[in-house]
């Protein structure tokens, strides 16, 4: 099977998201994402500022978190299907393992504050400001516990094959070789999705434990709210 295979199922399960065709859930939607971004840099004032671990936390907020641009990423992976295998040939397969589980997260992300947006717009006018109140009450009322791990597992191994494949001198040899042909092709947000993960890692001893580091934080704050605590993201 093609090593590229599950980035169709990955834009087939992007595409189907109903924000695509409602722009009053793409709007809440951003909304969720806004707040969730703000909460996550507040949570983890300490080890994101910490000079070796910015271009890490970066790419957290703008890649694995509903980036700006992952739309028009989307549109390239949709062009890149039918050129899979010359594609193979030019990108190491240890990237192209990491990099489609970075975007697979990246997903994800947006299925499940998609979810939220639209209880939001169940329970609330549109234009209400989110509060911490209103989403600890959502989060809640949806009970995506289990699916907010799963995120967080995932995670975990991203963090793993991050320093396991990426650190390899001939895998981002290879890679840094891709770029031309990436360029000529207008496969440049792909190349710098990917291109993104290998900055991040490289001023880190370890990606795996600044992502653990992360991931434990995260599941306490998952644990508080499913548990009641009136003040969860503090």
């Amino acid at each position: 099977m093609s090593k590229l295979a599950v980035l169709n199922e990955l834009l087939v399960k992007y595409q189907q998201l109903n924000y695509h065709q409602n722009p009053q859930l793409l709007q809440r939607l951003r909304d969720v994402q806004n707040w969730q971004k703000q909460r996550i840099i507040q949570s983890h004032a300490t080890e994101f500022k910490q000079k070796q671990n910015v271009l890490m936390a970066e790419y957290f907020m703008n890649r694995l978190y509903g980036g700006p641009d992952f739309d028009a990423l989307a549109a390239q992976i949709e062009r890149l299907i039918p050129k899979i295998h010359k594609a193979e040939k030019l990108i190491p397969e240890n990237a192209i393992k990491t990099g489609t589980a970075g975007i697979q997260l990246a997903i994800l992300a947006v299925q499940l504050d998609e979810q939220v947006a639209a209880q939001l717009l169940q329970d609330y006018p549109e234009n209400t400001p989110l509060t911490d109140e209103i989403m600890r009450i959502t989060y809640l009322k949806l009970d995506q516990q289990q699916q907010r791990l799963e995120q967080l597992r995932q995670l975990d191994q991203l963090g793993i094959s991050l320093d396991k494949y990426l650190r390899s001198f001939v895998v981002q040899t290879a890679f840094k070789m891709c770029k031309g042909t990436a360029y000529k092709h207008k496969f440049e947000v792909m190349y710098e999705f990917m291109q993104d993960g290998f900055a991040a890692m490289k001023p880190l001893k370890s990606a795996e434990k600044f992502v653990r580091d992360f991931t434990e934080q995260e599941r306490e704050i998952v644990r508080k709210v499913h548990a009641g605590d009136p003040t969860p993201f503090v």
